[in-house]
């Protein structure tokens, strides 16, 4: 479909407006009708849909499909990834996932182990058409050395097909020791960000104080673990905010997940999302993951009687408060978190799954508005990649092509056949096969 030329035209293409940048067109509308031409790897022009395009060049009617700029995965856990089958977590719980991860890196994470599944899922996400990830790294001890080294080298492997970042994860009082320093050397040497999670305590505010000295010596950004539980009591992320403006960090501070803010009072979680706003901290909401994880024990904590049922419906659907968030003018993405591991069974790497899924999960419509930018534009620039999540002239040609030409088509079927382009090129978008991994999961 697509022409393997250095010039063509794509026409009669539904882009979502958010996704525009230096082009003009309706406020109120959701796509825009417009004429793309790709060029020597770039987008060229954009031209109206109301006129036929040029025929200077080979053209692609795609009869009001829609095109996307490539997804932008801003959370994620490749260093986890696809180890269910080997070390399932049968309750599905938060405190079993911990357990059993911990279980399976002891016995397993050596260098062939972590690098191939970490392959796996960036093969994954490459076919469905992401262009830049940042995974979160388990960081602690000699796993540090053994997952950067991995991922040093997949940096340099993937580096003409992915963007990637490493952020590390410990517990926050991991910093308070000399390897926590190391361990900020470590990440400033892979170009990374520093990061950890955060616990209620009495010691938080002087392991944050910590946390963005070392950040602020080395420049580095910060993105941590924040509240992911349904305590109304847990305000990690207030701290979080409030050490920001203590310390006047002029990084970038991503928090992920937040699930706490939707349990809590109207009163108490404004004075969160204000002191966010305040402090230009990014959020990354982990629908998917979420959903799985929280909810499988009622919030007051009191069980079912067994005569009534011996499972319990879950009663939350475990995600932040987007919408307040995005109301109150805070930067909010949207991201894959882990796959195929304890802490979430499933999961594919695909960036159209997180923004479809999290559209029913949400309530992301009536309207769309501008939530495709959670899983591309946002994203890419809480990341501070200017040039990737959006469309526009001048801009790499990295896009997706989906046959749907309507939001009601596009989240209605998993678009298997869309055509992913890397500089103006069709790659190929077919999944790596689960049996790639056996020899590892039999081991």
């Amino acid at each position: 479909m697509i022409p393997n030329t250095n010039a063509y035209w794509l026409a009669n293409a539904h882009v979502p407006v958010p996704l525009l940048v230096g082009y003009p067109c309706a406020i109120a509308a959701d796509l825009a009708l417009v004429h793309l031409e790709i060029r020597d790897g770039v987008i060229a022009q954009i031209l109206p849909g109301d006129q036929p395009p040029p025929s200077s060049a080979p053209i692609v009617d795609l009869n009001r499909g829609q095109v996307w700029c490539c997804f932008i995965d801003l959370h994620t856990h490749l260093d986890k990834g696809h180890i269910w089958e080997r070390s399932p977590n049968p309750t599905g719980t938060f405190e079993d996932a911990l357990r059993i991860v911990a279980s399976d890196s002891h016995a397993h994470w050596r260098s062939e182990d972590v690098y191939r599944r970490m392959e796996f899922g960036l093969k994954c996400s490459y076919a469905h058409g992401t262009s830049a990830i940042r995974t979160h790294i388990d960081s602690s001890g000699e796993q540090a050395r053994i997952s950067l080294d991995v991922f040093k080298t997949l940096k340099a492997q993937w580096a003409d097909r992915l963007t990637l970042q490493a952020v590390s994860l410990v517990p926050l009082d991991y910093f308070m020791t000399p390897a926590g320093e190391q361990l900020a050397d470590q990440m400033a040497a892979v170009g990374g960000v520093l990061g950890g999670l955060p616990m209620m305590g009495e010691e938080l505010d002087a392991q944050l104080d910590r946390v963005f000295t070392l950040a602020t010596e080395r420049h580095l950004d910060l993105d941590l673990h924040t509240d992911e539980s349904d305590d109304p009591n847990a305000v990690t992320l207030r701290h979080v905010a409030m050490a920001v403006l203590r310390h006047g960090f002029t990084g970038q501070v991503v928090c992920g997940h937040c699930c706490s803010l939707a349990v809590q009072s109207p009163e108490e979680s404004l004075k969160t999302i204000q002191a966010v706003k305040q402090a230009r901290i990014g959020i990354v909401s982990l629908p998917l993951c979420n959903l799985y994880l929280q909810g499988r024990n009622p919030i007051d904590g009191q069980r079912l009687v067994e005569s009534i049922a011996p499972r319990q419906t879950p009663r939350w659907r475990g995600v932040t408060l987007l919408h307040e968030l995005k109301h109150y003018g805070v930067a909010v993405a949207i991201a894959s978190d882990n796959c195929r591991d304890p802490f979430h069974a499933y999961g594919d790497h695909d960036g159209l799954e997180v923004y479809s899924q999290s559209v029913r999960i949400a309530q992301l419509d009536a309207p769309h508005g501008d939530w495709c930018r959670a899983i591309t534009t946002t994203p890419a620039d809480l990341m501070r990649l200017p040039t990737l999540g959006r469309i526009g002239v001048g801009l790499p040609a990295d896009l997706i092509v989906f046959k749907a030409r309507y939001f009601s088509e596009l989240l209605s079927r998993p678009q298997s056949d869309r055509i992913v382009l890397r500089q103006g090129k069709a790659i190929d978008t077919t999944l790596p096969d689960y049996t790639e991994l056996d020899d590892l999961i039999t081991r």
